[in-house]
């Protein structure tokens, strides 16, 4: 297992997330297949980590697994240093929230963006709901208005930006990223990737995020972990990324198809 970063000062950062020889499979006998296999790694807190890799390398198979959707798997997942249970706790979900590819598919259809928002606060107990979804909607770039209207009455942009406010209004450390610009217009991908970096910082959050994009990736994460027929093969810097240095030739490969991405800005 990987140590997690040093923070900019050069101590050691306190571990928000560590995934220890994590296996994953579905089907049984000889129609069994290994999604993930032996997957391990740390994420210190108020660090953003990256996942990459083709379709079907079991990105999001891991990120299904972390938060609970997924409870048949191998391995040991600590958050703080505890180990979290198949059973989720409420507590678990107030800590650490998700952030859907689809933004549409993610929102109930026919339920305001207010409803949507104040539901979590009434699970876990908030008070404050009306100030806390004006709040929220704010700090998301979009403004107490916004609560009056349906998921169809939004763009694809403003909708992911509903479903971050709703993964941030119970106030989690831990938010994990399924591909969360993939389904926007190119214009609107980079609006939403710096509204997370800015927020990471407003909100001192820790982000595991999985994408194909390298230019996603890279805008948002310090670390980034290649994946491949569900491993982990290669660990690099950002830097190194940009800059094309892989040690794996699978990487390398992969990087090289990629060539002519550009850093969003």
């Amino acid at each position: 297992m990987s140590a997690p970063a040093a923070n900019a000062t050069g101590a050691a950062q306190e571990t928000a997330l560590a995934v220890s020889h994590l296996n994953i499979t579905f089907g049984s006998g000889a129609a069994a297949m290994t999604a993930v296999d032996d997957v391990s790694f740390t994420l210190g807190h108020g660090e953003a980590f990256g996942l990459i890799g083709e379709s079907g390398c079991g990105k999001s198979t891991i990120l299904r697994a972390l938060v609970g959707l997924n409870r048949d798997y191998e391995g040991t997942i600590r958050f703080r240093d505890t180990v979290v249970p198949r059973q989720r706790d409420k507590n678990f979900f107030r800590r650490v929230q998700m952030v859907f590819q689809d933004p549409y598919a993610s929102l109930h259809p026919r339920k305001m963006v207010q409803y949507v928002l104040a539901e979590p606060l009434r699970i876990h107990g908030f008070d404050r709901h009306q100030e806390r979804i004006d709040e929220i909607l704010s700090a998301v770039g979009l403004g107490p208005s916004f609560r009056y209207r349906f998921p169809h009455e939004l763009s694809g942009g403003q909708r992911q930006r509903v479903a971050i406010a709703r993964a941030l209004i119970i106030e989690p450390e831990l938010l994990l990223l399924d591909e969360p610009t993939s389904a926007l217009d190119v214009s609107v991908q980079a609006e939403i990737l710096n509204l997370l970096k800015q927020l990471r910082r407003a909100r001192d959050l820790t982000y595991l995020m999985v994408s194909h994009d390298l230019a996603v990736v890279t805008h948002l994460c310090e670390r980034v972990g290649m994946m491949s027929e569900g491993r982990i093969i290669e660990e690099m810097s950002a830097e190194d990324v940009r800059a094309g240095r892989a040690a794996e030739p699978y990487t390398r490969e992969f990087l090289e198809a990629s060539t002519g991405y550009r850093p969003a800005s």
